[in-house]
């Protein structure tokens, strides 16, 4: 029993060793390992200057130039609602109708008493007649013919005074129908039949087709570089390309309240893509400049510092540095490189996380994804907010 036991420790302590050796020849991994073994096989980037444009976006407001605010000129109760929200209408659609019965009561009054003015003009012209033939005779008086002559002026004036009140009327009636003042979309009716509607109430909206107006407000320190000419593009939550324009007014006042400066930027609309009072994504471009871009996956950090490797040849080796860098907005699977890191520099953009300090490296060139072609600025790749 005891030899047994005796052989079992001799077997089980061979076996310890016999680990403890191989897990002695393991090679180490991580940084120190690479270090103390073979190079890395890392894939690198030589960093170029490419034109790049410094903006600042914003949120901007999309306004329709060819929009209309329907109020009624009148006064009443809404009795036909003809249209519906969202629909194409032409010119002279009609839209909705307030109650018209009292006005159209009010015209037949007006009417009925121009044919009773028209009838007194006639008895007044008659008189006036059979006056003038016995003043002729010498029957009457010089005074008998004036006064005639006056009856028949007064009941003239009034025939025209009338006339004009029925047209007055008659036109005022039209305006109980609410009409489209232009071809366009009809935009949102927040009244219902039976609603009593002011001259303050808001029946409806038409919106032309045509290019929107965007609105941005930048801040005030910006001002001295808002200036017309300058480039803008305009986009929405759409994925669709952006679209560009430029700034084509530029406020000659700052807001005393918000410290904002309004600027507007015509957008053409062909396809209807954007809509009145819509919200958009306004990138404003100050300026140019040339830079490098490397890609985020090159990029470490430690706190709110970034670091990236770098590539440099010593004593005949590449060797791996991690230096700091100034980075600007992110482009795609891009930064821009503000600092730090210079054109003609080779940057690690893989395999970072095999890496530290001093690491020799085996690089291999990888291909650049810098957004526009070679040559040609492209202004959308840089932005400070």
């Amino acid at each position: 029993m005891v030899r047994n036991r005796v052989e079992l420790a001799a077997v089980a302590l061979a076996g310890i060793l016999m680990v403890t050796g191989c897990s002695g020849n393991r090679p180490k991994s991580g940084p120190q390992g690479a270090a103390a073994g073979r190079a890395v096989s890392v894939r690198v980037r030589t960093l170029k200057n490419q034109p790049v444009g410094e903006f600042t976006e914003y949120l901007g407001t999309l306004i329709s130039r060819n929009s209309s605010v329907l109020q009624p000129d009148v006064e009443g109760q809404v009795t036909r609602i003809s249209v519906h929200a969202g629909e194409h209408v032409k010119r002279g659609t009609p839209l909705l109708e307030i109650n018209p019965l009292k006005q159209q009561a009010t015209v037949q009054s007006t009417q009925a008493n121009q044919r009773a003015r028209e009838a007194d003009l006639e008895l007044a012209r008659q008189q006036l007649q059979r006056t003038q033939g016995l003043y002729k005779e010498g029957i009457i008086a010089r005074q008998q013919l004036d006064q005639a002559q006056a009856a028949y002026d007064a009941a003239l004036a009034n025939v025209k005074a009338n006339q004009a009140g029925v047209a007055e009327q008659q036109a005022q009636l039209h305006y109980f129908t609410i009409r489209a003042p232009s071809d366009g979309i009809v935009g949102d009716i927040p009244v219902h039949v039976g609603d009593h509607v002011t001259p303050q109430t808001q029946l409806t909206s038409i919106v032309a087709s045509g290019p929107l107006e965007a609105y941005i407000y930048v801040p005030a320190e910006k001002a001295p570089d808002a200036k017309t000419g300058r480039k803008v593009t305009i986009s929405a939550d759409d994925k669709r390309p952006p679209v560009e324009t430029k700034i084509g007014f530029v406020s000659p006042r700052i807001d005393p309240q918000t410290q904002l400066l309004l600027v507007k930027a015509q957008v053409a609309n062909p396809n209807q893509r954007f809509r009145n009072e819509e919200e958009v994504h306004a990138r404003v471009y100050w300026k140019q400049i040339s830079a490098p871009m490397i890609p985020v996956t090159a990029v470490t950090r430690l706190g709110s510092q970034a670091f990236a490797y770098v590539v440099e040849s010593e004593g005949g080796k590449d060797i791996v540095h991690q230096r700091p860098v100034q980075l600007g907005q992110v482009v795609g699977n891009d930064y821009v490189v503000l600092g730090g890191i210079q054109s003609g520099e080779r940057v690690v953009v893989s395999d970072t996380q095999m890496l530290g300090d001093g690491v020799p490296v085996n690089p291999t060139e990888a291909a650049s994804s810098v957004t526009g072609a070679p040559g040609k600025p492209d202004f959308g790749l840089l932005g400070w907010s």
